[in-house]
């Protein structure tokens, strides 16, 4: 049986005053997937991603990292062998961008040469060339930029596991999206383990090939997209995707994302609202408890716009009859 690369086992986190952030939390990360943290605000999700790298401490159960203990780890030397990319990237705003990407191989003592030959390596990953960007201190740099060279400091020691916490949410919504679709490309090259964390099941879902659901500090759902959209675990989870839905672009979900795991189905049986000419490339949104008279878009067009019902009764009532 493959060791996971992270597992939590029935762990809670207490903080002063009795406020339970996590409670009684178990999950399963395989190596070289992506698995999302997703929930609302106070659900838990950044003190799970705090519990890996032991910026917090559990009050009970266990956490493993590559099926070790982490309170049987030195913190220093775990958190050194994890990437961690916050908001903004979280950079040394005194040291210049070269010298930031720099600072765990650095800590790690590699020899001077191997250090910035892999600065070189990782900034040209992130599309910052060290040339023109190396000697860029971060307020000169853009939210976007500052958050490429957070990634690129993260992968610089080469670790095998990323955590990421809202890593794209302080951004605008075009720079979001090209930074998502780099991450996508990063990770087909690279296949880390990345445990992020988000508010939004549009990023989830492009992003994730697990989605981990917490709401009040427990895990209410954990599956594919598809499963959360198409069986839904009880009303929370209803109540979190139909407050997303009401207001998410079509195009941020992904029908090969729903389709995951499901019979391949001709563009026939998917019915007319998503015919060949609007193609099944396009966007498929959580339609769970979204009123039935809401009209909705299908891809960025106003044009293009059906009622919910309409699209669940030929796409969702189709893809639980192929389950």
């Amino acid at each position: 049986m493959t060791t996971p690369a992270v597992e939590l086992r029935q762990v809670s986190k207490i903080f002063p005053g009795g406020v339970r952030a996590v409670d009684g939390v178990s999950l399963s990360v395989p190596a070289g997937r992506v698995v999302a943290l997703l929930g609302p605000s106070g659900g838990g999700k950044t003190t799970v991603l705090r519990l890996i790298n032991r910026l917090e401490e559990p009050s009970g159960g266990q956490v493993l990292v590559r099926g070790q203990d982490v309170r049987a780890q030195r913190s220093e030397v775990l958190r050194r062998s994890i990437g961690y990319v916050i908001q903004e990237g979280g950079l040394f705003p005194h040291m210049d961008v070269a010298e930031n990407v720099a600072t765990v191989p650095a800590l790690l003592g590699w020899p001077g040469a191997q250090v910035r030959q892999r600065t070189h390596e990782v900034l040209a990953l992130v599309g910052l060339p060290i040339g023109a960007y190396g000697r860029r201190m971060p307020a000169e740099l853009s939210g976007g930029q500052r958050q490429r060279v957070g990634v690129a400091r993260a992968l610089a020691a080469d670790p095998d596991l990323l955590l990421m916490d809202e890593p794209f949410g302080a951004l605008d919504p075009g720079t979001r999206t090209i930074l998502q679709d780099e991450f996508l490309r990063w990770q087909s090259a690279l296949r880390k383990t990345v445990v992020l964390v988000t508010h939004d099941i549009g990023e989830a879902g492009k992003l994730a090939d697990e989605i981990v659901l917490l709401d009040q500090g427990q895990v209410i759902q954990h599956g594919t997209l598809a499963d959360l959209l198409l069986r839904p675990a009880g009303e929370r989870v209803r109540a979190f995707l139909g407050g997303q839905g009401q207001g998410l672009a079509l195009e941020s979900l992904r029908l090969r994302h729903v389709l995951d795991g499901l019979p391949t189905l001709a563009d026939s049986a998917i019915g007319p609202c998503l015919s060949p000419q609007l193609g099944l490339g396009q966007a498929l949104v959580a339609l769970a408890d979204v009123p039935d008279d809401v009209a909705v878009r299908i891809d960025s067009d106003p044009q293009r716009a059906y009622r919910a019902g309409t699209i669940r009764r030929h796409i969702l009532d189709d893809l639980r009859a192929c389950l």
